[in-house]
């Protein structure tokens, strides 16, 4: 089950981040460029889980 929440999380955190990408604000799309760094990174370590069975 870890899998699908992390997949998830990182999903969300991707989505939240494009939108703080498109702020006039360079301190917000910074920040909005590493929330979707961090969601890509969510986002593989559920696959990672996946393949290796959640023992991860």
């Amino acid at each position: 089950m870890g899998e699908l929440t992390d997949k998830v999380k990182g999903i969300a955190n991707e989505a939240i981040g494009n939108v703080k990408q498109g702020s006039s604000n360079p301190a917000t799309r910074a920040e909005g460029e590493a929330q979707e760094r961090k969601g890509e990174a969510q986002q593989v370590k559920g696959s990672v889980k996946g393949a290796l069975g959640d023992k991860v």
